[in-house]
């Protein structure tokens, strides 16, 4: 799902906190067409999204568009607002 074609020159950390039973602590390191995936808090991370695991499911299914889910407070950002919107563009739903 990770569409490195897109990742040239970046070099950002997502932070994902997932609330309720299945979620969790996550982040995501895309630097230079790589990811890398680690669980547990970043210790500096660029934007940090907060949804719950039902909400983050229909998200990553396609079933649930970012601007929706962030605009009916199912997802909250904190951080680089703008970065966050590189999700959808680096991640194929």
């Amino acid at each position: 799902m990770f569409q490195a074609d897109k990742a040239a020159g970046v070099d950002v950390v997502f932070q994902f906190r997932i609330s309720g039973e299945g979620g969790g602590d996550w982040h995501i390191a895309v630097k230079d067409k790589t990811c890398t995936v680690k669980a547990g808090v970043h210790d500096k991370p660029t934007t940090t999204l907060k949804m719950s695991v039902q909400d983050f499911l229909a998200y990553v299914s396609g079933q649930l568009p970012a601007m929706k889910a962030y605009t009916s407070g199912k997802l909250k950002i904190e951080g680089d607002l703008m970065k966050s919107q590189l999700v959808e563009k680096l991640w194929k739903f």
